[in-house]
C-alpha cells in the first residue's frame, strides 16, 4: 500500500517497523564481525579486515574462507528458514505452539537424512545437493501424516490437537531415529549424534549452495502470501466470507514452510525453538500483520541461531556446544511460559 493511503498514525507505524528491522540487521552484523573474531586459533579484527581484502596469510584464508564464514552464513540462513516457517505455521493455524520442531516435521526431515548418511557418504557433491531434497520428502511426509490425523471433518484443526498430534508423531519418528542407530558406524553415530544436538555441521560452500536455492525461492513466495496469512488470523468464517480459498491457500502455504525447515534442518541439524521464538518476538516488535512479521521473524531467526553458534564456540574453547543446545536452553522456557499463558 502506497504511503499516500497511509494514515498519520499508520505511517508512523511504518516507519517504526523500519527502524526495528534495520536495528536487527545492524545487530547481525556486529554478531558476524564477532563470530569471524571467535575461534580456537584467534584472528585480530584487523587481521580479519586483511584477509577479507586479500592480504592475510595462507592459513588466515583457510580459516577465514573455508571454515568460518560458510558456517557464519549457514546459521544465519538456517535461522532464516526455520524462523519463517514458524511464522507460516502459526499463522495458518492459528496456533501460537506451532512450530516445525515441535511438531515433529524435523524429526521427520532428521530421519530422511539419517537413512540417507546411513547408506551414502556425505562427502561428495552429489549427496549434498540431495540432503535438501530427501529432507524436504521426510519432513513432508510427517506434515501430511500429522495434518491427516489432527483432522476432522466439520471441525477442521484445532490448535491443541494439532500440537499433541505432532508431538506424539515427533515421539514415534525420535523412537525409530534410535532404533536405527544401532546399524550406523562410528562414524556415522558420531556424526548422528552430533546432528541431533543441533550442530551448524555443513560448515562448507557446497552446503551453502545447496540450501540458497530453497530460500531464494520459498522465502519471497511466502512474503508475497502476507495478505493472505493476515486474512486467515481472522479465523476460517471471516476469511471465506472475505473470498479466501482457505484450504489451497493453507496447503500451498504448509508446503513452503516445510520445504524452508526440511532445506534448513538438512544442513544444521536438528535445531528447534527457532521457529517458536523468532516469530513471538518479532509479533511483540512489530505486531501481527506478515508484511513486516515475515521479515522480522527471518532477521531474529538468523541473529538467534548465529549468536547460539557463536557461543557454542567460544564459551568452553577449545570444545564445542552446539548450537541447537543454546537456542533450547533460551527456547524450552520460553515454550513453557507460552505454554502456561495460553491455560490461563
Amino acid at each position: 500500500m502506497s504511503n499516500n493511503f497511509l494514515t498519520p498514525n499508520q505511517q508512523k507505524i511504518k516507519r517504526k517497523n523500519i527502524i526495528i528491522l534495520c536495528t536487527i540487521a545492524v545487530l547481525i552484523l556486529i554478531t558476524f564481525v564477532i563470530s569471524m573474531n571467535t575461534g580456537v586459533i584467534k584472528l585480530t579484527p584487523m587481521e580479519v579486515i586483511r584477509t577479507l581484502f586479500g592480504q592475510g596469510t595462507a592459513e588466515q584464508h583457510l580459516i577465514l574462507f573455508e571454515f568460518r564464514l560458510p558456517r557464519i552464513v549457514i546459521a544465519v540462513l538456517v535461522g532464516m528458514g526455520l524462523a519463517v516457517s514458524g511464522a507460516v505455521l502459526q499463522g495458518i493455524s492459528r496456533n501460537a505452539l506451532a512450530d516445525p520442531g515441535i511438531l515433529g516435521i524435523n524429526a521427520g526431515a532428521g530421519l530422511a537424512v539419517m537413512l540417507f548418511i546411513s547408506f551414502f557418504p556425505t562427502t561428495k557433491a552429489a549427496p549434498v545437493f540431495l540432503l535438501p531434497v530427501l529432507a524436504f520428502v521426510g519432513s513432508g511426509l510427517t506434515a501430511i501424516v500429522i495434518y491427516t490425523l489432527s483432522y476432522k471433518r466439520h471441525e477442521g484443526i484445532t490448535p491443541m490437537r494439532l500440537i499433541l498430534t505432532g508431538v506424539a508423531v515427533a515421539a514415534g519418528i525420535s523412537s525409530a531415529m534410535i532404533v536405527l542407530t544401532l546399524r550406523l558406524t562410528p562414524e556415522n553415530y558420531q556424526f548422528v549424534a552430533t546432528w541431533l544436538a543441533g550442530s551448524i555441521w555443513g560448515s562448507n560452500w557446497r552446503f551453502v549452495l545447496s540450501l540458497l536455492p530453497w530460500l531464494i525461492v520459498l522465502l519471497p513466495f511466502v512474503y508475497s502470501k502476507s495478505r493472505v496469512l493476515n486474512v486467515l488470523n481472522l479465523g476460517e468464517l471471516t476469511a471465506v466470507g472475505l473470498g479466501a480459498s482457505i484450504e489451497k491457500e493453507r496447503r500451498w502455504l504448509l508446503a513452503a514452510s516445510v520445504g524452508l525447515a526440511g532445506a534448513s534442518v538438512s544442513v544444521s541439524g536438528g535445531i528447534g525453538f527457532v521457529g517458536l521464538v523468532a516469530p513471538h518476538l518479532a509479533r511483540q516488535l512489530v505486531g501481527a500483520k506478515h508484511q513486516f512479521l515475515l521479515p522480522a521473524s527471518a532477521l531474529l531467526g538468523g541473529l538467534l541461531v548465529l549468536m547460539a553458534d557463536t557461543i557454542g564456540r567460544s564459551i568452553l574453547e577449545p570444545s564445542e556446544i552446539p548450537a541447537g543446545i543454546v537456542v533450547a536452553v533460551l527456547g524450552a522456557p520460553y515454550f513453557l511460559y507460552l505454554l502456561a499463558r495460553l491455560k490461563e
